[in-house]
């Protein structure tokens, strides 16, 4: 494989071919015992792959912190069971009080290096993440006190309804932020792994943390290969150089199903969401409404074959806040829409209006199947007139984007993060926020946003949120097109890798195993 995987057995092999003579007559001396020891210790290195790579491990930043969480090696005060409810993790409880919470952390909650995890460190990490990363700027605002060493209040200027599904999300892992640690190359956190390699953009090796506080991780280790394209994950998988991995794609699920004497398939609904942003800036109010209407979900949930359930807006239509409806597709009111704005068919079948033929760029990346998406997206375009051109970013918050240079963007993220509408509304659609990179702006929507925030009402805070993305759907701002099913393959033995939980951050935890 051009991947060049170095496979650990490798290394087994190395060591069986020492020649080590025994002075006691077929009984091992000890520094076979020590060969012996160190090969069964290498049989429990996981190997995966992972369809991102990262620049920096500190968690703080963007969305690294997800990551890190996928690694094993940071952990935050919170977390989501398997069945999307808040768990306390580093916390031990929480009271609330109006706009006052109290957090007391768990007594024996400690760092790699074995220092206890203290409420002021704790502070200082949700500080310092306020200050870096703009979705959790909140968190420099807010007041804190210490009311002991395991103890502290956080008070907000108004109450804030998510604070505790905040303190769920993987960016708020705590670091122990007075090790002397460069945390774009290394880190000292909480998790059940320490990394032991990293290479930005490549490569990710962790150990096992032998200071962990909630028990012994079964593993060593792990290595998490960065593999962008999904074909060569199951390429690798089949070949043996891969123990597990998720995100697999519907023909690598069927094949894996038909041989269950070496593989396990789990698929379980996921919170991951296929959408795209229609830049307003570069399209105008019909053309955008024509690509909605020629865009079909039907044909993107038949095309990719179990691996997405198709949708109308971005949350389970089960959810209380994901009540919201979007037109069904129809070219000849497409049509009619694109002839009354001007353009007419030219002899190669594409629009043009004024001698300029009618083209969209379609950005996307490779990964969670964007690429199988955006070429039958061109494909349902060109079949009535409108011509695309794909660009794949390596990317795209770096690029497209960052730059809202698209016409058509694809994105995929996890929408119902913490079982609250507002992190994916104020994530996409409020102004300045990362992903309204396409020109959207609505006062009223705007100010709808901003009582989302602080509305205590669950049935308000789901009308509001409904009202909100209806009005996006009916403005042709985005188009949500399916949730992703989160489908992980792990070879038989392979145990306890979150595959059950619907969400991409949790992956290597203190259980996982390869128990043959």
């Amino acid at each position: 494989m051009k991947w060049g995987i170095l496979l650990v057995a490798g290394a087994v092999v190395a060591l069986s071919g020492c020649n080590v003579t025994s002075r006691d007559n077929g009984t091992q001396t000890q520094t076979q015992i020590q060969i012996q020891e160190r090969t069964e210790k290498e049989d429990k290195i996981l190997k995966t792959a992972e369809s991102f790579a990262i620049q920096t491990l500190d968690p703080h930043m963007d969305y690294q912190g997800w990551y890190t969480s996928i690694y094993g090696v940071t952990e935050s005060l919170f977390a989501l069971d398997d069945q999307s409810k808040i768990i306390p993790l580093l916390a031990e409880s929480f009271t609330q009080q109006e706009n006052v919470w109290t957090i007391k952390l768990k007594d024996h909650a400690a760092f790699s290096n074995g220092k206890s995890l203290n409420a002021e460190m704790v502070i200082k990490n949700l500080r310092r993440a306020g200050q870096i990363n703009p979705r959790y700027g909140d968190f420099d605002q807010y007041t804190y006190e210490v009311l002991n060493e395991k103890t502290f209040t956080i008070t907000t200027d108004q109450i804030v309804p998510t604070l505790i599904n905040d303190l769920a999300s993987p960016e708020l892992a705590m670091v122990d932020l007075s090790a002397d640690e460069n945390m774009s190359q290394s880190l000292v956190a909480t998790g059940p792994f320490v990394i032991s390699e990293f290479n930005p953009r490549g490569t990710v090796k962790v150990k096992r943390n032998e200071k962990y506080w909630n028990g012994q991780a079964k593993l060593d280790g792990a290595v998490f290969y960065y593999m962008p394209e999904a074909d060569t994950a199951s390429m690798a998988m089949q070949n043996g150089e891969l123990n597990c991995y998720t995100g697999v794609t519907s023909d690598a699920a069927e094949l894996f199903s038909q041989d269950k004497d070496s593989y396990q398939l789990v698929t379980v609904p996921a919170a991951r969401l296929q959408f795209y942003i229609l830049n307003e800036n570069r399209l105008g109010d019909s053309v955008r409404k024509a690509i909605d209407l020629l865009v079909d979900p039907n044909e993107i949930e038949t095309y990719l074959n179990g691996t997405v359930t198709k949708t109308s807006g971005p949350f389970g239509s089960t959810a209380p806040y994901g009540q919201v409806k979007k037109p069904e597709p129809n070219p000849e009111q497409a049509k009619a829409l694109l002839l009354k704005e001007g353009y007419s068919l030219n002899g190669e079948g594409y629009y043009e209006k004024d001698g300029e033929q009618l083209t969209v760029t379609i950005a996307y990346y490779a990964s969670r199947s964007l690429d199988r998406v955006a070429e039958l997206m061109q494909e349902q375009l060109r079949r009535y007139g409108i011509k695309g051109f794909l660009v794949c970013e390596e990317d795209p918050d770096g690029t497209y984007i960052a730059t809202g240079d698209f016409d058509i963007g694809l994105f995929c993220m996890i929408a119902d993060k913490t079982g609250d509408p507002y992190y994916f509304i104020s994530s996409t659609i409020a102004e300045d926020s990362p992903y309204n990179c396409g020109g959207f702006q609505n006062p009223q929507v705007e100010e709808k946003i901003k009582r989302l925030k602080t509305e205590t009402d669950q049935g308000k805070r789901a009308e509001l949120s409904n009202q909100i993305i209806q009005t996006v759907i009916d403005e042709d701002a985005y188009g949500y097109v399916a949730l992703l099913n989160k489908i992980s393959v792990m070879r038989n033995g392979v145990t306890h890798i979150s595959e059950m939980s619907p969400f991409d951050y949790y992956f290597l935890n203190v259980d996982s195993d390869i128990t043959k």
